[in-house]
C-alpha cells in the first residue's frame, strides 16, 4: 500500500467519524448546557435531571439523522473496498 493512499484513507476515516458523530455529540452538548443553566438558575442540583433530556434528544437526533449517518458510513466503506480492490490490480 502506498503511504499517501494510507494517509488519505486515515484522514477520510477521521473526517467521516467526526462528521457522523457530530450531530449526536452536538445535541448532547447543547441539551447538557441548557439543563445545567436551568439547574443553576433554579438551584435544583439533581444529577439524574440531565439524563432523560439527553436521552430523548440523542434519540430524536438519531431518528432524524440516522439515515444520513448510515448513508455516510456506507459511502465510506464502499470507498475503502474500492481502494482495496484497486490495490489488488497493481
Amino acid at each position: 500500500m502506498n503511504q499517501a493512499l494510507a494517509l488519505d484513507t486515515a484522514r477520510m476515516a477521521m473526517q467521516t467519524a467526526l462528521l457522523v458523530s457530530l450531530p449526536i455529540l452536538g445535541t448532547s452538548l447543547l441539551i447538557g448546557l441548557l439543563v445545567s443553566l436551568f439547574q443553576a438558575v433554579t438551584q435544583i442540583q439533581e444529577a439524574t435531571l440531565t439524563f432523560v433530556p439527553k436521552l430523548l434528544g440523542v434519540g430524536l437526533a438519531t431518528l432524524f439523522l440516522g439515515n444520513w449517518m448510515l448513508g455516510t458510513l456506507v459511502h465510506f466503506v464502499q470507498m475503502c473496498f474500492q481502494r482495496a480492490a484497486m490495490l489488488g490490480l497493481h
